[in-house]
């Protein structure tokens, strides 16, 4: 790893590698660092992600292991003097959607009207969140940042769980129990349909009734409203941050997964009345435009 001191920190990175590695996640081992110069030498987890071998007949294998691995994060990590997702932080990630994707990305600029709108819809959105239970959150779990490492016969084997290699991990915090289960299953980069990731949510919600969270695990119907509005904080921040990394840092690329985020923000606010009013702003804001083209300089 190549971190230039003056232009980024390895030691976030290191400090939650050695939480994650102390509770048993398959994360890259330390061999040797110079964090002076900005070095460090670390094990290659290979190349081949998550996104590379999904598919409808091998998903529930691989996220077999996936939640299995989260559960065994969200359990075992310490979580002691991380930073807390708390009011602020949730809503300074809200607030990249009005101003990179409908700022910057759709031109607009919305009334006081509409702007009352997206103020009453995060509000809900941050509530959620709040109420949840706390742990260790990871923040960018999903299909590229999973890895699947080479199958030796040794400490997979042994431990079933050991799967798959974690990655980009430095930003994490402490905060809502659903994060990382939005992350990774309604993932910015590949869509499920609804009755599977559905299916997926609550045979996870099984899974922390015999975990010490057990006792704030709600029923069905709520924990699956908590996925909900969480995954909607995450995918309003994200078209925020998609729009930014075109416009601010040249990576276009990220344009072509627009739709699909915006897609996941309109259908799942239209399955809550208290946000339809969300989703009909946005959907007569984006209109008939085709999110992967990017605004005219």
């Amino acid at each position: 790893m190549d971190a230039p001191p003056m232009l980024e920190d390895a030691r976030p990175w290191l400090a939650v590698n050695a939480r994650l590695a102390a509770a048993g996640l398959h994360v890259p081992s330390v061999r040797a660092h110079d964090l002076d110069q900005g070095f460090l030498l670390i094990e290659d987890l290979g190349n081949t992600t998550y996104l590379e071998v999904l598919d409808a007949a091998s998903v529930d294998g691989w996220y077999g292991a996936a939640l299995a691995a989260l559960l065994r994060m969200q359990m075992a990590v310490d979580v002691h003097g991380l930073p807390p997702y708390d009011h602020t932080a949730l809503m300074r990630e809200l607030e990249l959607m009005p101003e990179w994707f409908l700022g910057r990305h759709l031109g607009l600029s919305p009334t006081v009207a509409e702007r009352g709108v997206l103020e009453t819809a995060f509000a809900t959105l941050v509530q959620g969140a709040l109420e949840q239970p706390r742990c260790f959150v990871h923040r960018d779990y999903h299909s590229r940042n999973l890895l699947v490492p080479p199958q030796d016969g040794g400490a997979e084997a042994a431990r079933p769980w050991y799967n798959p290699g974690i990655i980009d991990f430095q930003d994490a915090l402490h905060g809502p129990v659903t994060y990382d289960l939005v992350s990774l299953l309604r993932d910015c980069y590949i869509a499920w349909d609804r009755q599977r990731v559905e299916a997926w949510v609550e045979d996870y919600r099984q899974r922390l009734l015999g975990s010490p969270l057990a006792a704030a695990i709600p029923d069905p119907a709520r924990f699956l409203r908590w996925f909900d509005l969480m995954g909607l904080q995450r995918h309003l921040k994200v078209l925020g941050i998609f729009s930014r990394l075109h416009y601010r840092d040249g990576k276009p690329t990220y344009l072509g997964d627009l739709p699909r985020v915006y897609t996941y923000v309109v259908e799942v606010a239209g399955r809550h009345p208290e946000l339809h009013a969300l989703t009909n702003l946005l959907r007569s804001l984006v209109g008939t435009r085709d999110l992967r083209v990017p605004a005219t300089p």
